[in-house]
């Protein structure tokens, strides 16, 4: 006799593997797990974040890089909301990229406030990641030692979105180029636009007024 599995069990069981899928990612990429980190991408996957843009392949490659620039960001993550339909997910989760870098011989502690959205899907019966993107609210930047003054002025990042200037301003002075057309809190007409196409790709419905 065989039995049934109840649909949300198997949903419940979809929901943990997204739900990890998406911290393992994080986590290997913390933590230098290069292999690790390859394995949670589609070859077809698309990554757009502040520093990058290109495939789930080229991020890794591109991540290596920037652990050997000893630019290392490591992140602090909310739990991952996981809505999916049918072979199909979207996961979203709140996080802070952290950067311990130095600017003019001062130590300092980056701080960008985001969040992290991905597109997953099932083939030949694996989860993996099919883009990554991040929506951001905001930064700040401080002194790593009390009472340091940070050498950064208004002037010095005038020209960067409101919503990851600080970010913008520390990449740019490790040599990277930063896209200035991310979807961000100051844009909120943009943002919301990019969410609902996110959730119509996955085919759930999400009202975000």
């Amino acid at each position: 006799m065989s039995i049934e599995i109840p649909q949300f069990v198997i949903d419940s069981a979809h929901v943990t593997t997204n739900s990890q899928l998406v911290l393992i990612e994080r986590e290997s990429r913390d933590t230098g797990n290069w292999a690790q980190m390859r394995e949670c991408f589609h070859p077809d996957s698309k990554v757009r974040l502040s520093w990058f843009s290109g495939s789930g392949e080229d991020f890794v490659r591109g991540s290596i890089d920037m652990a050997d620039r000893n630019l290392l960001a490591k992140h602090r993550l909310g739990p991952a909301v996981v809505r999916i339909a049918g072979l199909r997910a979207v996961a979203s989760m709140s996080a802070i990229i952290d950067i311990a870098t130095t600017l003019s011989g001062v130590e300092v502690q980056l701080s960008s406030h985001a969040r992290f959205l991905y597109r997953t899907e099932q083939r030949s019966g694996r989860w993996r990641i099919v883009s990554f993107d991040a929506i951001y609210v905001r930064d700040e930047i401080t002194a790593a030692i009390p009472g340091t003054q940070v050498p950064v002025t208004a002037k010095d990042v005038e020209q960067f979105r409101p919503s990851y200037r600080m970010l913008s301003y520390v990449l740019s002075k490790q040599g990277y180029a930063v896209n200035a057309d991310l979807p961000g809190d100051d844009r909120p007409a943009e943002a919301k636009k990019f969410l609902a196409e996110l959730y119509q790709w996955a085919g759930v419905p999400v009202d975000f007024g």
